[in-house]
């Protein structure tokens, strides 16, 4: 499904240049998303209206945000925006950048689990395969994944998740 169909001329061009732009903490972020939950989509700087979205899951109607140093001075401005996301179907998780980088297993590990299961036979779609190799079943769940076996609990409790209720 397209998401810009319905966007002001320039939303593709911002969106690149975002990419282009992006922090070491997203692209960390993103890339272990990719390797150990590929068998969801995951979407970099995706607009959601007025805003685009740091790393979203289309499918799962998630939207995961990270906040450095300066949301702790913007944060009417990222309630707002938050409200607005939500209001489109969203659900919004956020993390400081520094857990993304002192705690990447704890990040993926509250992500996770707040993925609905995919149903049995969808992927990451868009005629992309993920291989089995290495890779979690749907029907096996997150925690068989090799790089994160014994480190549930662990990870569960080092992850420090704002959800927006």
């Amino acid at each position: 499904m397209r998401t810009y169909d319905h966007q002001p001329s320039g939303t593709v061009d911002r969106a690149r240049q975002l990419r282009r732009d992006a922090t070491d903490v997203e692209r960390r972020l993103l890339r272990a998303l990719r390797e150990k939950l590929g068998t969801h989509k995951w979407r970099h700087q995706m607009p959601v209206g007025p805003y685009f979205t740091d790393i979203a899951c289309f499918a799962s109607r998630l939207v995961v945000e990270l906040d450095g140093g300066q949301h702790a001075e913007a944060a009417d401005y990222d309630a707002a925006r938050t409200r607005f996301i939500e209001a489109q179907g969203y659900r919004v998780i956020r993390f400081w950048n520094n857990d993304v980088m002192q705690n990447l297993d704890g990040v993926l590990e509250t992500i996770a689990t707040s993925l609905p299961p995919l149903p049995l036979g969808a992927g990451r779609g868009e005629g992309e395969h993920v291989s089995s190799k290495g890779s979690p079943s749907p029907s096996r769940g997150f925690a068989a994944h090799p790089s994160l076996k014994g480190r549930g609990s662990e990870a569960r409790s080092a992850g420090r998740a704002r959800v927006t209720p």
